[in-house]
C-alpha cells in the first residue's frame, strides 16, 4: 500500500474544527498556539467560538485550515506516524501550503503569514462584486475551456479548478463567468452553479495578488520538503525550494490541477490517500477520479488512532 497526504482547501472550514485534536493532543495544541503567535492573534478561538461568516472570510480561512490540517499531522504523529509514511504530499490550492508545512519545507509560523497575506491579497486583487466562479457540473475540461473562450467577449474567463471528470470550475469577471454558466447549460452540462466565494480565484485577475505573494514568498526560507509534492499548476513531483517558491506564485493566477495530480500519484503507485485535516472533499474528488483508490479522513483524535493501526 503506498499512501499520498493531502490536505484540503477553502470551503472546508467548520466551526469547531480541530478541538478535539488539541485537547486530545499536546502536540496539536501546540500548533494552534503557534499560529495564533505569528499572527498576532487568538485564530483559535474563531476558528473554536466564532461565527462561521467571520471564519470563512478569505484572510482567516486560508490559515485555520492550514492549522487544522497540521493539528492533525501532530496527532498522526503521537501516534507513530510520520510524514515519511507517506510517498507524495499535495493540497487543494491553500491546501498546498499545508502540505509543504506538514512535509518540512516551511515552517508553521511562516506559513500562517504567508496564508494571511495569501487571503488578504487574494480578496482586494478584485473588488467585491466585479469577479466571480461557476462550478460546471457535467463537461470535461477540455468542453468547460471551449465554453469559457465563448463566454469571454474580451473578459477574462478561464478554467479555474479541474477538480474530477465531473466538476471544472470557472473563475473570471461576473458578466462573463455568468455567461459561461448559462452556454455550459446549453452544451449538456448537468448544472452551472455560481460558488459563494467573495474573489475570483486561480485567473488572470489574480495578478495583484501573485505580484503580493511573489514578494513574500523572497523573504521565507523554504526548504526541500521531506517527500516530494506534487504542485498544483504543474500536476508532478517537485523538490526544489526555488521550484516551489515559483509554482506557489504561478500557483495565484493559474489553474489547480487536482484530477491530473490524483492521476500522477496513481500513475506514481499511490493506492490510498489520507485526506489531513477539515472535511472530506477532497476524498469525494479522489473516489470520481478513479474508484479503485482508497481514501482515508483524518480530522479527529479517532482518525489519527485508527490511522496508526492501519
Amino acid at each position: 500500500m503506498t499512501i499520498a497526504f493531502v490536505f484540503p482547501g477553502q470551503g472546508a472550514q467548520t466551526i469547531g474544527m480541530g478541538k478535539a485534536l488539541a485537547e486530545a493532543y499536546p502536540a496539536a495544541k501546540a500548533i494552534f498556539d503557534e499560529v495564533d503567535s505569528a499572527l498576532g492573534e487568538s485564530l483559535s478561538q474563531l476558528i473554536w467560538e466564532g461565527d462561521i461568516e467571520t471564519l470563512t472570510l478569505t484572510q482567516n480561512a486560508q490559515p485555520a485550515l492550514m492549522a487544522t490540517s497540521m493539528a492533525a499531522m501532530r496527532a498522526l504523529e503521537a501516534e507513530g506516524v510520520t510524514i515519511e509514511r507517506a510517498a507524495f504530499v499535495a493540497g487543494h490550492s491553500l491546501g498546498e501550503y499545508s502540505a509543504l508545512a506538514a512535509a518540512g519545507a516551511i515552517s508553521v509560523a511562516d506559513t500562517a503569514r504567508l496564508l494571511r497575506t495569501r487571503g488578504l491579497a487574494m480578496q482586494s486583487a478584485v473588488p467585491v462584486g466585479e469577479g466571480a466562479m461557476a462550478a460546471i457540473l457535467g463537461l470535461d475540461l477540455d468542453a468547460v475551456r471551449a465554453v469559457a473562450e465563448e463566454a469571454a467577449q474580451g473578459e477574462v474567463c478561464q478554467a479555474a479548478n479541474d477538480n474530477d471528470p465531473t466538476q471544472v470550475v470557472v473563475s473570471g469577471a461576473k458578466a462573463a463567468v455568468e455567461r459561461a454558466a448559462e452556454i455550459a447549460k446549453e452544451k449538456g452540462a448537468k448544472r452551472a452553479v455560481m460558488l459563494p466565494v467573495s474573489a475570483p480565484f486561480h485567473c488572470a485577475l489574480m495578478q495583484p495578488a501573485a505580484d503580493a505573494m511573489a514578494e513574500a514568498l523572497a523573504g521565507v526560507d523554504i526548504k526541500s520538503p521531506a517527500v516530494p509534492l506534487i504542485a498544483n499548476v504543474r500536476a508532478d513531483a517537485v523538490t526544489s525550494p526555488d521550484e516551489i517558491r515559483a509554482l506557489l506564485v504561478e500557483q495565484v493566477t493559474g489553474s489547480v490541477r487536482w484530477r491530473e495530480s490524483v492521476q500522477a500519484m496513481a500513475a506514481k503507485g499511490v493506492t490510498e490517500f489520507w485526506e489531513i485535516g477539515a472535511g472530506k472533499a477532497l476524498s469525494g474528488m479522489i473516489r470520481k477520479i478513479d474508484r479503485n483508490l482508497a481514501c482515508r479522513q483524518v480530522g479527529t483524535p479517532e482518525d489519527a488512532a485508527a490511522a496508526a493501526g492501519a
